[in-house]
């Protein structure tokens, strides 16, 4: 077995593993990223699109958002449509100019994987049979095989990025962790077109027929979802049927229409809330999907696991730079005050927009009153806008 020995081992090569692997560099602190996936697969999967502001100057400060700055498409607001109408949310009006990015989370990874690599920093692509290894004492490891060889980590502490179904939550013991969960009764259907955006900003539709929602990549591909049932079989909806239900859930009384393309991606994601508590267990320490999970509504997934990043990398740093262990200590605390706020944001959001199959005409009344006051009501929308464009980074 070959062993490497390095200061912070991190399973995954996502958006947390990544950030937090970065932000180690600039602080002098070292770490190995192993990842089970190839680099064309992390680079290519489609997810996120929607940065928020702070996550937005996270990365600029970091030094790695030269290519976002150039591509990534700012948006100053956001529409809500309900009954026939698109109301603007202005979300720079009410926030004192901050804006949202519109910027896939595969451009973001690759951004970070070409600078780890260019600062001739390790990321072991392609690993098997990852596994712990004594997290609960001062010496743990993490073991796989990379190229064929077995391989183990030594190291101070494990961060945990390798997402919702990895092996780095289910390694705290039952009776040392408590799961949130909660499953919608309802999916997206979400494709890819080729198609010119025809609109300079997101809608967010509610209708007869279910939630739609309206968005881009790029000035030359579309990103456009339909709420449906969470095992809905996909080879029953045909380019024609997708294109014919998304026309009819978003065309208003101003006659707009998405302007159609060639599908070049479609699929269904189930759609849940879940919080892991606590989000560390002796040197192993939780992020992103391995932690939690949002609604894809509130556009936070992406966001909220580049926070956890920044929270672990300041408490790591003030250990091995200050000799400070209390920030990794409250780590579970500093992260988790944002995510359930984040949480609570993203479930408003589902709950206003979606329908739901036991809903009696009086929750639907309710739902559409919502709507009018957070459309009309400075207040409301101001709080909508506040969380749209993120909540302060360390609450």
């Amino acid at each position: 077995m070959k062993t490497l020995t390095t200061q912070v081992a991190i399973l995954g090569a996502g958006p947390a593993g990544l950030m937090l692997a970065h932000l180690l560099h600039l602080a002098g602190i070292e770490s190995i990223v192993v990842e089970l996936r190839s680099r064309q697969y992390a680079e290519q999967r489609i997810r996120a699109g929607v940065l928020e502001q702070t996550t937005v100057d996270l990365m600029n400060d970091a030094g790695v958002g030269a290519r976002m700055t150039r591509e990534g498409l700012r948006h100053h607001g956001i529409e809500l449509g309900f009954r026939g109408e698109r109301h603007r949310i202005d979300l720079s009006d009410l926030t004192g100019g901050k804006c949202v990015t519109v910027y896939g989370q595969h451009e973001v990874v690759k951004d970070l994987i070409e600078c780890r690599l260019a600062d001739g920093q390790p990321i072991l692509f392609e690993s098997t049979e990852a596994a712990l290894k004594g997290v609960d004492t001062d010496h743990p490891s993490l073991q796989f095989i990379y190229r064929g060889e077995p391989h183990e980590v030594k190291c101070d502490y494990i961060a945990g990025c390798d997402g919702f179904h990895g092996i780095c939550r289910p390694a705290i013991p039952a009776s040392s962790i408590t799961l949130y969960d909660r499953e919608y009764p309802f999916g997206w259907l979400g494709i890819l077109a080729e198609a010119p955006p025809s609109r300079e900003e997101l809608i967010y539709q509610n209708s007869p027929r279910g939630f739609a929602l309206y968005s881009m990549r790029s000035p030359t591909v579309t990103r456009l979802y339909l709420q449906c049932e969470p095992q809905e079989d996909l080879s029953q909806w045909s380019d024609e049927r997708i294109w014919d239900e998304l026309n009819w859930r978003l065309t208003g009384a101003d006659g707009w229409t998405p302007t159609p393309g060639k599908i070049i991606q479609k699929g269904i994601t189930g759609m849940r809330s879940f919080v892991a508590h606590p989000m560390q267990y002796g040197r192993l320490f939780l992020l992103g999907d391995a932690a939690h999970i949002v609604p894809p509504t509130g556009a936070k997934g992406m966001n909220l696991a580049i926070a956890d990043a920044l929270v672990l990398s300041q408490a790591l740093t003030g250990f091995y730079i200050r000799n400070k262990t209390e920030a990794l200590a409250a780590y579970t605390a500093g992260c988790l005050s944002r995510v359930w706020k984040v949480q609570r944001f993203s479930w408003w959001m589902t709950s206003m927009l979606h329908n739901f199959a036991d809903d009696n005409p009086f929750d639907r009344q309710r739902q559409i009153a919502e709507l009018a006051y957070v459309t009309t009501s400075r207040a409301a929308a101001t709080t909508l806008a506040e969380n749209y464009v993120g909540l302060p980074l360390m609450t």
